[in-house]
């Protein structure tokens, strides 16, 4: 009898799932990519019969494949998306030319693989995930596909590709307790996806992190575009729908000045205009590599670009805000945007985080942008205890902030809009899983085809 859709999804689920626990050994051991390797061997090596581009980091990682892809696709080709963890309905991990993978898609791969995936031994959820996003390009024909990794780089499951470029986006601290707690170490393992003599495109890093980028780059022979040094952008203008910027190779060296001018980007944020170059600088190294990615294509490709939860405005009179920032520095970069480009009277917090994430340093970045805090908890099994997390808030509270606990992120939003007057802030943060949770509670208010509408249930830990 033929599965049904939740049927196989339990069945991907019911494997050790590393994106729900909070705490695992992260090594060579746990985490073996030779398992992948076998998986993909029984399915035909599916991951070779594409071209691809990796992309690590610890933030925009998201977003600069996304915008990768998009411009992709305006160029012509057939074009595949992988990225984690899914805002709203697990069909959004696997894209073709930018369509979610229909039910109908993860059911017949779940059938053609399963007897593969049952045949090799502590395979886990995310590689048995990568394994049919990469069949399911092979599959669909994909000419291109953008791979964004899930965990570190060196022993994610998609560092089995020959990727045509790489590139490592922002690095911050985040997953200390795996990658290491400094950002030398981290680099060590983002950069875990550099292939010898495949160029790497980099974001400006901190000097300790950078150090790492390139010796691996010198060891490996590999070449190092970076943005801020080979690339650079200026914001031309700005409004609540997102951004105009220049962006320019620089002069000198061995290739000749490229410059874009007027690039749209549907995002907030100076850190999307670098992620908008980072993927400008991709599409570039590619060009020079033969590829054929018109200027009109870049310009297409970012302004066409779906990346929701990040800076999104869902709803006016009370402004409602949600953004996935999950770490000090993403929270930084989020206070930093809402001073610049939502004006209101007072501000609700809308606050969730996974339990491994620094929210003393979180909550002390936004609680004083805040009248009203409301901490809660997504559905996911990794969220922090919404009183541990007012525990927190209580010690960093000034005379007249008002706090409280809601038990449901729909609640929480419930509470904080009917405390909102018509000129106020609701800004939900702190986890990709409260945003979409906060996405379905306004779903009424989103457009018909808004991936909010297809969110299904959060699966248990197994």
């Amino acid at each position: 009898m033929r599965l049904s859709y939740q049927q196989a999804l339990d069945f991907i689920f019911d494997y050790v799932d590393y994106e729900k626990l909070a705490r695992f050994t992260y090594d060579a051991a746990t985490l073996d990519l030779s398992r992948m390797k076998r998986l993909l061997a029984l399915l035909g090596e599916p991951h070779r019969r594409f071209r691809s581009v990796h992309i690590a980091g610890t933030k925009g990682k998201g977003s600069t494949a996304a915008m990768s892809e998009a411009i992709l696709r305006a160029a012509g080709f057939r074009t595949g998306l992988y990225t984690s963890p899914h805002l709203h309905t697990f069909r959004e991990r696997i894209r073709v030319d930018g369509q979610l993978l229909s039910r109908e898609e993860v059911v017949t791969l779940v059938e053609q693989c399963r007897p593969a995936i049952e045949a090799v031994e502590g395979i886990t959820t995310f590689e048995i995930i990568t394994a049919l996003g990469f069949l399911h390009f092979a599959q669909q024909e994909v000419e291109w596909a953008v791979l964004e990794t899930g965990l570190g780089g060196r022993l994610d499951a998609t560092n089995v590709v020959l990727p045509e470029i790489t590139a490592i986006t922002t690095l911050s601290l985040d997953h200390t307790y795996l990658l290491g707690d400094t950002l030398a170490l981290i680099a060590g393992e983002k950069a875990g996806i550099i292939k010898p003599g495949v160029p790497l495109v980099c974001a400006p890093q901190a000097t300790e992190a950078m150090q790492v980028v390139e010796a691996v780059c010198r060891e490996r022979q590999a070449e190092l575009i970076l943005v801020g040094r080979d690339w650079n952008w200026e914001r031309v203008t700005a409004d609540v729908t997102g951004q105009t910027l220049h962006v320019r190779r620089q002069t000198g060296g061995q290739h000749p000045p490229v410059a874009h001018e007027k690039l749209r980007i549907p995002f907030l944020g100076q850190h999307q205009l670098l992620n908008a170059t980072m993927a400008v600088a991709l599409m570039a190294t590619l060009r020079r590599r033969g590829i054929e990615i018109p200027d009109s294509a870049v310009r297409e490709g970012l302004a066409q670009t779906r990346w929701p939860g990040r800076l999104e405005t869902l709803q006016q009179h009370p402004l409602v805000v949600v953004d996935s920032a999950h770490n000090p520095d993403s929270v930084a970069k989020l206070a930093a945007a809402l001073g610049e480009w939502f004006p209101h009277e007072r501000m609700a917090l809308v606050f969730g985080a996974s339990e491994d994430k620094d929210t003393q340093t979180m909550l002390k970045t936004l609680l004083p942008l805040s009248d009203y805090v409301i901490t809660t908890r997504a559905r996911h099994p990794r969220a922090t205890d919404p009183h541990q997390l007012a525990q927190q808030a209580a010690s960093l509270l000034k005379a007249g902030q008002l706090l409280t606990v809601s038990k449901s992120v729909a609640g929480a939003v419930e509470q904080s809009l009917a405390w909102a007057m018509p000129r106020d802030l609701v800004c939900a943060t702190g986890s990709i899983f409260v945003v979409g949770e906060v996405r379905e509670a306004l779903a009424d208010a989103l457009p018909p085809d808004d991936w909010a509408h297809e969110a299904e249930p959060v699966l248990a830990v197994h």
